[in-house]
């Protein structure tokens, strides 16, 4: 009895359909299926409909609750578009040109009793690469610094520090 995943998949609640309509007992369909009766019980209480419409069990409401109790166990996310601190971000990021790290700065020093309103810079960029695409991201995007750092003259291995680069190499 090798189980891959935990939770039930599309081809296990449609099993569970067909053997609950054809009057199979829970205990057989949970042989069948090699879960526990009590899955077998909840996944039919999860997927129940109202009286009259159907056999009372329908895999696609099974489905519908199982992804809205997943929905609730998800972290909640700190910059939901159109909220007031994404406004915030934005604005300092697109208007002022603001790097990520100065917004972070920013918003730690503001508000010092409210870690809601703390936004580490990582979730910044996050925001800005999960938007989709379109004018919005790009000028996200766009008011990132992403230029060439000019850090004096380059080095490579074997030379010292400030020493000419050779203009041409021979073979």
């Amino acid at each position: 009895m090798e189980r891959r995943g935990r939770h039930l998949d599309g081809a296990k609640r449609a099993m569970i359909f067909a053997e609950h309509r054809r009057g199979t007992s829970q205990r057989e369909i949970a042989r069948l299926l090699g879960r526990s009766p009590g899955t077998i019980c909840r996944e039919l209480a999860r997927g129940r409909v109202p009286p009259g419409t159907g056999s009372g069990y329908c895999p696609q409401a099974g489905q519908h609750a199982y992804a809205r109790r997943r929905l609730r166990c998800r972290r909640r996310r700190k910059l939901v578009a159109g909220g007031a601190l994404w406004r915030f971000v934005w604005h300092r990021l697109v208007k002022f040109r603001w790097s990520p790290a100065q917004v972070a700065a920013t918003l730690r020093a503001m508000p010092p009793d409210d870690p809601q309103a703390r936004v580490n810079h990582e979730t910044t960029y996050a925001m800005i690469y999960a938007q989709p695409r379109g004018g919005l991201k790009a000028a996200l995007v766009e008011a990132l610094r992403q230029g060439e750092l000019r850090r004096g003259r380059g080095r490579g291995i074997g030379r010292k520090p400030g020493a000419a680069v050779p203009s041409s190499r021979k073979a």
